[in-house]
């Protein structure tokens, strides 16, 4: 690998998804960058989405190489020869690969094979390549892919719908689709307002503004707001902040510094029965005897 006689070797974690379709997963925590290597046949298609950091990958022994960082993709495809993966993975970086064989991905879109472009009859036997920016929902799943902390039992399954969803949000088309139908997050601009939103209400959380004062706030419009709010966090404004608010509490309650009339103010009740009843809707005991129980 050239310049990498000192590098220290890494390996994937490989899970199959499917027959000739497999996600392997490269978390390079240490300090110093790892070498990983794996042969490839020439029929599958392959997807290199970088998480965290940067990963350097060598071609022809090294003597062409080609570099992507954070947040970016590379889709690799050759059918006249191999292209076997020889990677620098750099310090605390992370990879997430997709291997898929031609034929099974030819499977996936059989009846819209026009719609991804390499498919189409004159582009079938080329060689492909293609880099990209990881979308906000793209980078969502790849997180959870990376950070798999459920049962073993199931994380055969679990990949396997991941591997699938991140594949779909791959090849999602937004310049075409309907805007209304078509998800949320392709709009980064709107991704950092829906933050902002997300932030003024925590900042706020003891008298947090109206839908419509936010909307105006981060300069979206209700529905927009409403929508992306939802899609991102997976929960209404109000919701999320009710959550927000009880885990706040949990934790003042915990720290046992504060009544739980002081705790009921500090997250916005102005009556000690309104907040016993929202801790108890959430946790289902009352603030005095979830403290009891800790302490």
């Amino acid at each position: 690998m050239g310049d990498s006689k000192n590098v220290a070797k890494g390996s994937f974690e490989e899970t199959e998804v499917d027959p000739e379709f497999l996600i392997l997963a490269c978390r390079n925590d240490s300090d110093e960058s790892q070498a990983v290597e794996r042969d490839i046949d020439n029929d599958f298609i392959q997807f290199h989405f970088c998480i965290k950091g940067a990963i350097k990958f060598n071609f022809n022994a090294g003597r062409y190489t080609l570099n992507i960082v954070e947040e970016n993709s590379l889709l690799l495809y050759n059918p006249q020869r191999n292209l076997p993966i020889n990677l620098e993975v750099k310090a605390n970086s992370w990879l997430i690969t997709i291997l898929i064989s031609i034929k099974k991905f030819h499977g996936l879109f059989s009846q819209e094979a026009d719609y991804i472009t390499f498919l189409s009859e004159e582009n079938k036997d080329k060689k492909y390549y293609k880099d990209g920016k990881i979308s906000p929902s793209m980078a969502i799943v790849l997180n959870q892919i990376i950070n798999f902390n459920l049962n073993q039992s199931i994380r055969n399954l679990y990949f396997k719908g991941k591997a699938y969803e991140l594949l779909s949000l791959y090849f999602n088309r937004s310049e075409d689709a309907n805007i209304e139908q078509c998800p949320f997050l392709v709009d980064e601009t709107n991704v950092d307002k829906i933050r902002k939103a997300k932030d003024i209400v925590i900042s706020r959380m003891a008298e947090p503004p109206s839908l419509q004062e936010l909307a105006d706030e981060i300069d979206l419009n209700l529905k927009k707001l409403k929508e992306g709010f939802k899609q991102i966090y997976g929960d209404t404004v109000y919701s999320f902040l009710f959550d927000y608010k009880m885990e706040v509490a949990r934790k003042l309650l915990e720290s046992g510094e504060h009544n739980v009339n002081e705790v009921g103010l500090k997250v916005g009740y102005s009556t000690a029965s309104h907040f016993i009843a929202a801790f108890k809707k959430k946790y289902g005991t009352t603030p005095k005897k979830y403290t009891q129980s800790v302490n």
